[in-house]
């Protein structure tokens, strides 16, 4: 058995689980309540990591329930996923101001139909195509099989390329 440490195995965890919080909560001083109560929740049972498989996976899943619980008790609010003044979207590829704001634009416009996505799926997209997890990972954070994972994901994207086409086409 692998001697687990919080600085080695947890701490490094902590921008990974920022990042899930926010696609959850949809604010930066939510997310971060939710990861330092992860933090403490995950020391809490120190006793149990010896039988813990994947610390990874287990911290990953006790951010979620407690973002999930954290927005149960705001659900009555709707704020943006970032701070205006924080977005930092600027792609190399990019030249001119023109191109630079269009590409904004775009970004922003995917992040709020992101944002618009059922939790699962909105969770199973930032979790495989922002965070770079397995389908396998992505399972055992969510408690749902490999193929729930997929179809999730698989709706998703197309619920967003639909909505951003429409947009492209007959504008917002």
């Amino acid at each position: 058995m692998k001697e687990i440490s919080f600085r080695t195995d947890v701490l490094p965890l902590k921008n990974e689980l920022f990042r899930m919080a926010l696609r959850i909560t949809l604010n930066r001083d939510d997310a971060e309540d939710v990861v330092q109560e992860t933090m403490m929740k995950v020391w809490n049972r120190r006793e149990q990591w010896a039988q813990i498989e994947s610390m990874e996976a287990f911290c990953m899943t006790i951010c979620r329930n407690v973002a999930l619980d954290h927005q149960k008790r705001m659900e009555n609010q709707n704020v943006s996923l970032e701070d205006e003044d924080s977005v930092s979207t600027h792609p190399s590829n990019v030249r001119t101001p023109e191109e630079q704001a269009m590409q904004r634009d775009r970004v922003e416009r995917v992040r709020g139909l992101m944002n618009r996505l059922p939790e699962k799926q909105r969770t199973c997209m930032q979790l495989r195509d922002v965070e770079g997890k397995s389908y396998k990972e992505i399972a055992a954070v969510m408690n749902i099989t490999e193929q729930q994972v997929k179809v999730n994901i698989f709706r998703a994207r197309q619920t967003i390329k639909q909505e951003f086409l429409k947009q492209e086409q007959y504008g917002l």
